[in-house]
C-alpha cells in the first residue's frame, strides 16, 4: 500500500512538471514614446537676399572675409543665412532654430557632437559645442525652444562665436 502512495504522490508531482504549461495571458504591448527628438532638416540656400538679422558688414568684419553676396533659405521663422566669399564659396552659414526643446538640442548635437566638441555656453543658459572642423569650425547652442548654429570656413572658433552673440542679441532670443 505504501508503494502504491508513493508511486501515487510521485505520478502527481510528476505530471504538472510534465505537462507544458499554458502562456500566461498579458496585455498587448503599448508602444512607449521615446523622448529621442530629431534634429531640424540642413536649411538649403534660396534666394540671394539680405540676412534679417546681420549686416553683412558684421559678418566681414567677425569672420575676416568680405561677403560677396548673401542668401537665404525659406525657413520660418528665422530663414538661415549663407554668406559667401567674392569667389563665390560660402565662408558662414548662420541656422536659427525655434521649435521644441528636444529638437533644438537635437541640432546641437547633430553639428557639434557631445563625443568630440568642446563645451560652448553663452550667458543667460545657452549651452552647446564648438569644434574645428576639416572645413573650418562650428559653434552650436541652444536654450529652451531655441538653437543657434554657425559654421564658417575659419578654423577659429571665436568667429563662429561672435557671430552666434549677435544673432542671439539681434533676435532677443
Amino acid at each position: 500500500m505504501m508503494g502504491c502512495l508513493v508511486a501515487g504522490l510521485t505520478a502527481c508531482a510528476a505530471t504538472p512538471a510534465a505537462q507544458p504549461e499554458a502562456p500566461l495571458t498579458t496585455a498587448p504591448e503599448t508602444t512607449v514614446p521615446t523622448t529621442s527628438a530629431v534634429p531640424p532638416a540642413s536649411p538649403v540656400p534660396g534666394a540671394e537676399a539680405r540676412c534679417p538679422y546681420l549686416e553683412s558688414a558684421f559678418v566681414a568684419d567677425a569672420n575676416g572675409q568680405r561677403v560677396g553676396k548673401v542668401r537665404v533659405s525659406a525657413d520660418k521663422p528665422h530663414p538661415a543665412c549663407f554668406f559667401y566669399r567674392s569667389d563665390g564659396k560660402i565662408q558662414l552659414t548662420v541656422q536659427v532654430y525655434v521649435g521644441d526643446a528636444g529638437s533644438a538640442k537635437a541640432l546641437v548635437d547633430k553639428v557639434a557632437p557631445v563625443s568630440s566638441a568642446d563645451p560652448a555656453t553663452l550667458p543667460t543658459g545657452w549651452a552647446g559645442g564648438s569644434q574645428s572642423t576639416d572645413t573650418g569650425a562650428v559653434f552650436a547652442v541652444a536654450k529652451e525652444k531655441s538653437a543657434v548654429v554657425i559654421t564658417t570656413n575659419q578654423k577659429q572658433t571665436v568667429k563662429a562665436k561672435r557671430v552666434a552673440e549677435q544673432t542671439i542679441d539681434a533676435l532677443a532670443l
